[in-house]
């Protein structure tokens, strides 16, 4: 195993892919550490791990399924979902994709939003607005791209406000 796994050659996927076959690694812990001492880190160690050892159910589930578990014990809140994602639509096109604890708004270059089911009384609308502070309904939060979020009780908590600061993330995010 004298040659490098990650070599930038057209094999490099094909060459990487046999190491691990040929590695029995007996978990995905042994698999993780071979692959960072390899310098495979992130999103393409993840994929690697799943593809050898299963996916998460929550990978597996459909978006319509993600989305109904995560209102199931607050089915009062989903309205304010389709209000915020039929306010994005309506800025131009947009994805939804939905995880296992929120969906994602984004554009082909990236997200812009993200609608959280927080407590049974609230949803959180993260947004990506550059150089916006908090203040006011926007207040800080703890995401790193997603750093101001709204809070919304209610569908008719999307207000002009609301409507505007989704149109401007998604602008910014085009």
């Amino acid at each position: 195993m004298g040659e490098n796994p990650r070599s930038n050659d057209r094999e490099g996927t094909g060459r990487l892919n046999r190491w691990i076959r040929a590695g029995r690694f007996r978990d995905a812990h042994h698999l993780r550490t071979w692959l960072s001492k390899n310098g495979v880190t992130g999103y393409p160690q993840q994929l690697l791990v799943m593809e050898c050892f299963g996916y998460p159910e929550h990978v597996l589930t459909s978006g319509t399924r993600l989305i109904a578990d995560q209102y199931a014990d607050r089915p009062q809140l989903r309205p304010i979902l389709d209000a915020v994602v039929k306010t994005a639509k309506a800025c131009g096109p947009v994805v939804v994709q939905a995880r296992k604890t929120f969906v994602a708004l984004a554009t082909q270059r990236r997200t812009f939003a993200r609608v959280q089911p927080t407590t049974r009384t609230r949803v959180d609308l993260g947004l990506r607005l550059d150089g916006q502070h908090a203040g006011g309904r926007l207040r800080s939060n703890r995401h790193d791209t997603m750093r101001l979020r709204v809070r919304l009780a209610s569908p008719s908590d999307v207000d002009s406000a609301v409507i505007v600061w989704i149109r401007r993330a998604r602008m910014e995010s085009a």
